[in-house]
């Protein structure tokens, strides 16, 4: 059976240089779409069971973080559930090279487990068979897909929360499952009161269309959306226009924006201290909001993460410092690892899906604690 590398499908993204030496087989990552960034990968390897194979990616110099390929490990999947780590992993003289003999005809390799737009559509589908669960489509993005917001929840207080604003930053979505698999338990009286207390409005991908175009973090028309809000056009970032129309006619209280981090392995929260006019309320609750997490998962910690910014120098395109200026909410930005929890190690999947759904379980108490208050 001759070796085989395909990418066309669903988020996929690589190019093939040379495979027919499983020994050196020579790829590279394309590019986002009307952008110089990239990192993210996605692809099947067929017909090489049992054969040792060594793949290069030979542009990883140049990706968006090319520093964060040091201690990184391929992730890869045989039935596209399972995914697990190929500890042959390793960057050599700019070049991202693993070493795997797969055990079936077809395997999957990725930067991280990925998350589909078929998978998005079975997870909208899923929740609205919840009572007291509603749809919004936002607006439509550049390619026409749709901006899905879930509605949750009847009460006064608005919690605004959205993911994959980045859509190679799939783990993003895995925690919006696990986040949103305990807010609609029927049984979880933690569940019950958030729900009471609170109307929750969910975005599980901000991105659609870089989803599915295999992009690391721009859309159909190379826009970095956590640089769009406040600027954004019609013709660049609708994603983020139509959001902040929905967020102007209902402001939030609280504002969480789900991301990954390519480097540090670490789950962390940077917070809006930079932003003008940054308020003592605003920091008691994100002070709080920080103890609250660490008590509801180990997974979660406080002492690594990104430098603070000085007051007044807020980036205002981004979605936390926007929203904080913008609403005078509690706004922060939740980063998961590309790598694994370095407090934590799992040396068979390092982080992974499962894990990024039980930090998304795991956000209710520290919402619970916090509800009083905001």
């Amino acid at each position: 059976m001759t070796l085989h590398i395909n990418a066309a499908f669903d988020s996929g993204n690589i190019i093939v240089e040379a495979a027919d030496d499983p020994a050196d087989i020579r790829l590279s990552i394309r590019k986002d779409s009307g952008s110089h960034f990239y990192q993210w990968f996605h692809f099947r390897a067929t017909g090489a069971k049992e054969t040792p194979c060594t793949f290069r990616i030979t542009n990883a110099a140049g990706a968006a973080f090319s520093k964060a390929w040091e201690g990184y490990r391929v992730a890869a999947s045989y039935d596209r559930e399972t995914w697990f780590r190929i500890d042959a992993t390793r960057y050599e003289n700019g070049h991202l090279i693993w070493d795997h003999a797969p055990e079936q005809d077809s395997v999957y390799y990725a930067y991280f487990a990925p998350y589909s737009m078929e998978r998005h559509a079975d997870l909208i589908a899923d929740c609205l068979q919840y009572d007291g669960v509603s749809l919004d489509v936002l607006g439509t993005s550049l390619d026409g897909q749709t901006i899905d917001c879930l509605r949750v929840g009847e009460g006064g207080k608005i919690i605004w929360v959205i993911a994959r604003q980045h859509p190679g930053e799939s783990m993003a979505e895995w925690w919006m499952e696990g986040f949103l698999a305990r807010l609609l338990d029927e049984e979880d009286e933690v569940a019950q009161q958030l729900r009471k207390d609170a109307t929750f409005r969910i975005v599980p991908n901000m991105n659609p269309d870089g989803s599915r175009r295999g992009n690391l973090r721009t859309n159909a028309a190379g826009a970095n959306l956590n640089r769009e809000w406040g600027v954004c056009t019609a013709e660049t970032s609708p994603e983020v226009l139509h959001t902040i129309a929905a967020m102007d006619a209902e402001k939030p209280v609280l504002c969480l924006d789900v991301h990954g981090d390519e480097a540090l392995p670490y789950n962390f929260i940077a917070g809006a201290e930079g932003i003008p006019g940054y308020t003592d309320k605003q920091a008691k609750d994100l002070a709080d909001f920080l103890d609250a997490y660490k008590r509801a998962s180990s997974d979660f910690q406080t002492k690594h993460g990104y430098g603070l910014s000085a007051p007044g120098t807020g980036n205002l395109t981004m979605c936390t410092n926007f929203t904080a200026h913008r609403y005078d909410c509690l706004a922060m930005t939740l980063e998961m690892p590309f790598k694994d929890n370095a407090d934590a190690p799992d040396a068979g999947v390092g982080w992974s899906p499962d894990r990024s759904a039980q930090l998304g379980s795991a956000v209710l108490d520290a919402f619970a604690d916090m509800m009083e208050q905001l």
